[in-house]
């Protein structure tokens, strides 16, 4: 099989592709040889074990033929790394446990040992292991150094192993902080809007395979209206390939169809991530929205929300954790939905009213609501 390639990240807002591309990848590496062990990275802290369950996978699928030792010891080496989990966790293979190697209940050194032992496997049968990860941001900073250094680790040696994950655009940040060296092992591509030729074409040339044409204008108002981002173009050209009556598709047909479209989005794309907020959260959100769709200072929102940035700091850091907010430069915040700002201001026509904030023991603000 070739040579691995270096590990990549695919960075960009949501609804650009990113989920898409991780497929791709797949369906290059798989002719090549490649297990592919894909993960969405979880909220709620089950990461180890999934990742658990995929290195299994593998494996069983890496025992196929005649025996190698560098396959059973790489069962073995499994076998140790599950018994580090607790005792309500069962993933786990028929074998005897190898001492010393990913048994020590050190995520990042355990990890390493186990990627390096399947990688070893891989090897020799010649295969190789790529992992797909979508939602990297949600890793924990342990959870995501352990990934950085078992990556490390298998390309030291030259071993067949190539990790691909996607996230938000914070993801340098936070592969920085957990690891300095992460930038020598990873590229992190931005994965952006398309331009307005890109859109154009991405919305004509599959209509005019099946005979129907959009005119200039046509294509000028849906690109106004998605500001090129892949997701919104789709959902736009379909509503609009709808509602048309005729070909060519004209420009009053874009704008015919864009109160249908908003309305679909708003109940299902948006509503989907603004109904799991607290009331606190969506007033930041409308304060946001309220200043523009470009990133803002903290210290701008703060003051729209009508508290200060410290008394609202918590509730800035809980919306980075869920994914609707981001901040690459320090003490800027983004939106990471695009469009999410003019759906706010649908929403919530107006602000309202800024909830009682206490002062916690370290003189940050702690929101009833919050605590």
């Amino acid at each position: 099989m070739s040579k691995p390639g270096k590990s990549v990240m695919p960075t960009g807002l949501r609804g650009v592709g990113k989920t898409v591309l991780l497929g791709e990848f797949a369906k290059i590496a798989e002719p090549q040889g490649y297990i592919i062990a894909s993960i969405e990275a979880p909220e709620t802290g089950e990461f180890r074990r999934m990742f658990a369950n995929r290195i299994r996978r593998a494996l069983i699928d890496l025992s196929e033929g005649p025996t190698i030792a560098t396959v059973n010891a790489a069962l073995r080496v499994f076998k140790s790394f599950s018994l580090t989990f607790p005792h309500d966790v069962s993933v786990s293979v028929d074998v005897q446990p190898m001492r010393g190697r990913a048994d020590s209940r050190v995520f990042a050194d355990d990890l390493s040992d186990l990627l390096i032992a399947t990688a070893e496997a891989a090897r020799d049968r010649k295969r190789g292991i790529l992992i797909l990860i979508d939602e990297v941001q949600y890793l924990s900073p342990e959870e995501f150094a352990a990934v950085i250094t078992a990556i490390h680790g298998t390309s030291q040696r030259n071993l067949p192993a190539v990790l691909v994950g996607a996230g938000l655009p914070q993801l340098p940040k936070l592969a920085g902080e957990a690891k300095s060296y992460a930038e020598r092992l990873f590229t992190f591509p931005r994965i952006g809007s398309l331009t307005e030729s890109e859109a154009c074409t991405a919305v004509a040339e599959p209509a005019r395979d099946v005979g129907v044409t959009f005119s200039d204008d046509a294509l000028a108002e849906i690109y106004r209206q998605t500001q090129g981002y892949p997701y919104f173009l789709q959902e736009w050209a379909y509503s609009v390939w709808n509602i048309a009556p005729k070909s060519p598709i004209e420009a009053a047909d874009a704008m015919a169809a864009e109160p249908h479209i908003l309305r679909s989005l708003d109940e299902d794309f948006f509503s989907v991530r603004f109904e799991r907020l607290r009331p606190a959260e969506k007033r930041y959100l409308r304060a946001m929205a309220s200043l523009g769709s470009e990133p803002q200072r903290s210290s701008t929102i703060a003051r729209e929300y009508g508290l200060p940035a410290t008394s609202v700091a918590r509730i800035r850091q809980d919306l980075i954790e869920k994914g609707l907010l981001y901040s690459q430069e320090h003490g800027e915040t983004a939106f990471t939905v695009p469009l999410f700002d003019q759906f706010l201001l649908r929403r919530m026509p107006t602000m309202e009213l800024a909830p009682a904030v206490e002062v916690d023991s370290n003189g940050g603000g702690m929101s009833p609501e919050l605590s």
